[in-house]
């Protein structure tokens, strides 16, 4: 039998469900308390394969659009919403991924830092860094530690 995929909410109340017993196929070895799913295992399906476009595509937004047949826009919000659900965001409001034509130096400001934010993930996306080092690179960006 193959292995099924593992759900991170209760079907019946939305609650978070924790894996209480891990079995080795191999060497019988059973493991028994609570573990949690992870931060993928807790993604829908769609956010899953909208990771695995982002991957496949090396990170390439515009590619990404032709594949899923999408808007680029689209495309946009939806890994801003699977940077969100990732608990990547560090507390920013998503609008580093919206190209509004905002006047003024906070506006500008806030491009920069959604253009360096975009690049060290494509350098991530490209290999280039691992998820450390990209974790690090976007907290410095933003001042936290």
């Amino acid at each position: 039998m193959a292995p099924r995929d593992v759900i991170a909410t209760c079907p019946v109340c939305a609650g978070e469900l924790a894996i209480s017993r891990l079995h080795c196929r191999t060497c019988g070895t059973t493991l028994e308390g609570e573990f949690g799913v992870g931060r993928f295992g807790k993604l829908s399906r769609e956010q899953m394969a909208l990771l695995e476009s982002f991957l496949r595509s090396r990170g390439n937004l515009k590619e990404m659009e032709r594949a899923l047949g999408i808007s680029y826009p689209t495309v946009r919000a939806r890994v801003e919403a699977l940077v969100q659900a990732l608990g990547l965001a560090d507390g920013q409001s998503g609008s580093e991924l919206v190209d509004d034509e905002d006047d003024g130096a906070a506006g500008a400001a806030e491009a920069d830092a959604a253009t360096q934010r975009r690049a060290i993930l494509e350098r991530l996306a490209k290999r280039e860094i691992d998820a450390a080092a990209a974790a690090e690179a976007l907290r410095d960006l933003d001042g936290t530690d």
